[in-house]
């Protein structure tokens, strides 16, 4: 029986020496070990043996199963290991060879013309104001002189979401909201930056979402003069350094005085090209001094305080500084137009 067993413990660990994967490795572990296998049918025959030979043979036999399995365990770890190290060959990384690189994105250049913009009024002691984009009537155009019978509302066709809210249609109603928040006591000084919306057909510089920055200095003392100061500094740094503006007559319902304001031409220095349609300059924005019924229905006293508003598209800005011809290549999402602006 011991001569059987050694014979068995032989021939497993030479087929488990000569095994090449863990599937072949199990099935001689199922052969040798499992209770249909040889070493537990020789181990039924030892009730034919004597008292003195069972516990001998029985020792034996437990020798012979822990060699089987100490070879099957021995085994497993050498083709895991040569497993794994198959794996690291085929999966190798070559470090050495240069990588894909990120391709990086960049400001779109309306982000780009806005947060310049803010940069300067906020180098010039302005503060940022944000508010709804959905507006009551009232914030929209009563608290900026226009009740719901003024005919200066038809030049602004409206988004209304209902009879009291709708799309803003400019960022003033930022201005009145600010200034009542100060509850007649100055000084203000703001700018208001956001998105627009009126009800406008899309061509090369119309759009019927658009960009809008809006300023606002009220305090007591505050002249048409100081307006001039400001738009002047903002026409030098975003277009030059030797631009020079011009006021013209205008209307607004929420300022009186009212101004248009104008810069030298600064593609072709005032001579008359194509840009400035050969008149040397380029309007630019819309100003004036706050009309005294804005400032009443703000809670200010009109005869202590006065104050100016302007207002700006940052879209024409951008159309003027980069060149672009429409203004709904801003809104295409087209990223041969965006790649243009990587290092602007």
């Amino acid at each position: 029986m011991k001569d059987r067993l050694e014979a068995l413990k032989a021939e497993a660990l030479e087929k488990i020496h000569a095994s090449s994967d863990l599937k072949e490795l199990q099935a001689i572990k199922v052969e040798y070990l499992g209770k249909k296998g040889p070493i537990t049918e020789v181990l039924k025959g030892m009730g034919k043996l004597s008292a003195e030979e069972r516990p001998v043979v029985g020792a034996y036999a437990n020798e012979v199963r822990d060699g089987i399995q100490q070879g099957l365990d021995a085994k497993s770890a050498e083709l895991e290991e040569a497993e794994i190290a198959k794996r690291l060959a085929e999966e190798t990384i070559d470090v050495s060879l240069p990588g894909r690189p990120a391709k990086k994105g960049s400001s779109h250049p309306l982000t780009s013309v806005v947060e310049e913009i803010e940069d300067l009024f906020l180098s010039m002691g302005f503060t940022i104001a944000e508010g709804p984009e959905v507006e009551t009537d009232y914030y929209n155009f009563e608290a900026l002189n226009l009740p719901k019978d003024h005919p200066a509302r038809d030049m602004q066709d409206s988004f209304f979401v209902t009879e009291e809210f709708l799309l803003r249609t400019q960022t003033s109603p930022v201005q009145a909201r600010t200034m009542l928040k100060h509850e007649g006591q100055g000084p203000v000084k703001i700018i208001s930056p956001g998105k627009v919306y009126r009800r406008d057909n899309d061509d090369a510089t119309h759009s019927h979402q658009f960009m809008q920055i809006e300023g606002l200095v009220v305090d007591k003392n505050v002249r048409l003069s100081d307006l001039k100061g400001v738009l002047e500094t903002f026409a030098k740094k975003m277009f030059g350094e030797d631009r020079k503006i011009r006021l013209r007559p205008s209307f607004f319902p929420f300022t009186e005085p009212s101004v248009e304001m104008d810069i030298s031409c600064f593609k072709c220095g005032g001579k008359g090209c194509s840009i400035c349609k050969h008149t040397g300059w380029i309007e630019i924005l819309g100003a004036g001094m706050v009309h005294p019924n804005v400032l009443e229905m703000a809670g200010f006293d009109s005869k202590e305080y006065t104050g100016f508003a302007f207002g700006m598209g940052p879209e024409r800005i951008a159309m003027l500084k980069y060149g672009i011809d429409d203004i709904r290549h801003f809104y295409a999402n087209d990223i041969r137009f965006l790649k243009q602006f990587r290092n602007v």
